[in-house]
């Protein structure tokens, strides 16, 4: 399989491109904890040991919710949500074996 990458760096969507069926899977890390309870980002200042500065929404490697791209209306029809902790490239590991497997069945 082939990775792009784009803007995953600020969001942490990315695009998988199989090449065994051609099929690009959409990942997007959906924030997991309230907006106060999430780490912060920005600038020690190191005389007071505080976090400076703040970079807002960018960079958090995680989308909100409701920024999401992966939805019904934008033409997403097979959505999974997984659980913490499984990693998304293996799962898309077993749904492009599947598909793989269905594509070269004989019926």
């Amino acid at each position: 399989m082939r990775h792009s990458y784009n803007s995953s760096a600020e969001t942490g969507r990315f695009y998988v491109h199989s090449a065994r069926t051609g099929r690009v899977y959409c990942v997007e890390p959906i924030e997991p904890r309230q907006r106060d309870a999430q780490t912060q980002w920005g600038d020690v200042d190191p005389a007071t040991r505080t976090v400076t500065g703040s970079y807002g929404h960018k960079y958090t490697g995680a989308i909100r919710p409701e920024d999401s791209i992966i939805t019904a209306e934008n033409g997403y029809h097979d959505i999974h949500h997984l659980e913490p902790g499984v990693s998304p490239l293996s799962y898309i590991e077993q749904l492009d074996d599947a598909l793989f497997a269905k594509m070269n069945t004989k019926t």
